[in-house]
């Protein structure tokens, strides 16, 4: 009875072992993430070719950091893929990061689009610019500064103050000139806007294209995405030109694509295998040619249609300042009733 006691639990040893062996065989990296799994998969899919990892996806619009929380220590999650300075923060807030360790990535993306204490680091950037009437607009430069020119009143569209992509804008403001100032410059965009803030950055472009307004904000890669991708909101993209606004004195607002690790990866290897492939040549080329971004990487060509808008001079501010930012931005948002 006994030796059959010690045999059992010998070969229960033994099968946990092997079940681990084949865990670990298994090469696999779970991934969740805030951008669409048709836009991501044949990155992933491109990644297992190359590595023989298998990637897991979750797709979500929110809430992914708050999952991972809730998860805690059981959380499948290794790597989040973030889409903006607002989810990005939120992650580091929320405590579900880690460093990255990674002298690729250190190398490869520039220190401004990486988090100083390296709980993130870019891997694609997005500005946000002008889409204006080809007909109503003559000029092709603008900063951002003169959006509350009262020569526009009456002429802007924008989606809402909230929306985490103006908010990522309001929020560099904040940090160029202060907060009074930012105040001031809300206000007078305010006093200019066509319409109340509405739908998103697609809708922009239409309203503008409809004469509704003759110059509205919105991301880089919409605009590339109708178009080339969408028919049906082609002629919209056809009414509009491209402008890349600039700060006085700076460049242009740019917000980020980026991958954390997360606080408990079951997968860190792998993990960190995947996210420095996405700084790689050919994943930087895979973003720029199938989501209309720009390349984080030196030396990746920017896709043509992106190319078209004319030379990215990208603002130097480090995005981990844009982001201590935020609540301000968002403060000052309903402080002058901005979406009202």
């Amino acid at each position: 009875m006994i030796k059959r006691h010690i045999l059992a639990a010998a070969s229960a040893v033994v099968f946990a072992a092997l079940g681990a062996s084949a865990l670990q065989a298994a090469e696999e990296v779970n991934v969740y993430t805030y951008r669409e799994t048709k836009l991501v998969q044949p990155l992933f899919d491109a990644f297992s070719k190359d590595t023989g990892i298998k990637v897991n996806v979750i797709s979500a619009s929110s809430g992914l950091e708050q999952r991972m929380k809730a998860e805690g220590a059981n959380s499948p999650a290794d790597v989040l893929l973030t889409v903006d300075i607002g989810r990005i923060d939120d992650a580091v807030q929320a405590g579900v990061t880690q460093p990255i360790k990674s002298e690729v990535i250190d190398k490869v993306v520039p220190a401004q689009y990486r988090d100083p204490d390296g709980q993130w680091a870019g891997i694609s950037m997005r500005a946000r610019v002008i889409y204006a009437s080809k007909d109503r607009v003559k000029q092709d430069a603008i900063t951002y500064e003169e959006l509350a020119d009262p020569k526009w009143k009456g002429k802007i569209c924008i989606r809402s103050g909230q929306h985490i992509y103006n908010n990522g804008l309001f929020a560099a403001y904040v940090a160029k000139h202060d907060e009074a100032k930012a105040e001031e410059w809300l206000r007078g965009v305010k006093a200019n806007l066509a319409q109340k803030p509405s739908g998103g950055d697609r809708e922009t472009a239409r309203d503008v294209a409809a004469g509704k307004c003759d110059i509205g904000i919105g991301n880089t890669y919409y605009w590339a995405l109708m178009m080339n991708a969408d028919p049906e909101k082609k002629p919209w993209a056809e009414a509009t030109k491209v402008i890349l606004p600039t700060f006085d004195g700076g460049g242009t607002h740019v917000n980020l694509s980026a991958v954390l690790l997360a606080k408990y990866a079951p997968n860190k290897a792998n993990a960190v295998k995947l996210i420095e492939w996405l700084a790689g040549e050919q994943a930087q080329q895979m973003y720029a040619d199938s989501n209309y971004e720009y390349p984080i990487r030196a030396g990746v060509a920017v896709n043509p249609t992106i190319a078209g808008y004319g030379k990215l001079n990208a603002d130097p501010m480090p995005v981990a300042k844009i982001a201590a930012n935020r609540k301000a931005a968002a403060t000052l948002v309903d402080k002058v009733g901005f979406d009202n």
